[in-house]
């Protein structure tokens, strides 16, 4: 139950705050300064205890499979891209990170031709594979708040952009896409691997390698069994 609550908890927190009307109405009553301050320990308030909420469930968990050792490698595999989502997304200009919506006035490039929503999506493509391989109901709930969170924050955010910069957003939207790359496929934009560059790259599979590596010590568990 306490698992459940947190995971509400922080989906309430980004979602029904940040993610809402009564954001704008916390805005103008504290300003835009006070208020991502206050957000950021709600944040850290509801990441502690889910984190501790789910640590807690874990002994009681209910077990519905157990990942296969094919699946734990396609994992690995596909936490390389959710990695390189990541890096791409903080060495770039993101106008969907927060406080850059200035950035909707320049031209798309990078990572944001193939998504507008880099960051979010390195978060998804992890809850939801983690959320695989750990077949347990209190995994299932801490995993899902992660994606549900995410995969609502990306039009939520769409939304807050338009109605405060129309003119910008709708240049910027009409040249991306919230899928990856949707916005190529129709021919609303290009791939630029060179626009991407190499320190995204880089970043990512050094980061992918370490973790693949240190997973057990880390979290206790191998990222891959061997056999």
């Amino acid at each position: 139950m306490m698992l459940f609550l947190a995971a509400l908890f922080w989906i309430g927190v980004h979602v029904g705050i940040a993610g809402s009307p009564l954001r704008g109405v916390l805005v103008a009553r504290l300003g835009e300064g006070w208020f991502r301050g206050v957000f950021s320990v709600g944040s850290v308030a509801a990441i502690a205890l889910l984190v501790n909420a789910w640590q807690a469930a874990m002994p009681d968990s209910s077990v519905f499979w157990v990942a296969s050792i094919g699946y734990r490698w396609v994992m690995a595999a596909l936490m390389l891209p959710a990695f390189l989502l990541f890096f791409a997304s903080v060495t770039a200009p993101n106008p969907t990170a927060v406080a850059a919506e200035a950035a909707l006035a320049l031209e798309p490039r990078g990572i944001t031709r193939v998504t507008r929503h880099p960051m979010l999506w390195s978060f998804t493509l992890w809850a939801v594979l983690h959320a695989g391989a750990n077949g347990d109901s209190a995994s299932l709930i801490f995993f899902a708040a992660f994606a549900v969170t995410t995969l609502l924050g990306m039009p939520s955010i769409d939304g807050k952009l338009r109605a405060k910069r129309p003119a910008e957003w709708a240049g910027f939207a009409g040249a991306t896409s919230i899928i990856p790359f949707a916005a190529i496929l129709a021919g609303r934009n290009r791939l630029s691997l060179r626009e991407i560059g190499w320190v995204a790259p880089v970043l990512a599979v050094v980061s992918w390698a370490a973790l693949l590596h240190f997973h057990r010590s880390i979290f206790g568990v191998p990222a891959v069994i061997f056999g």
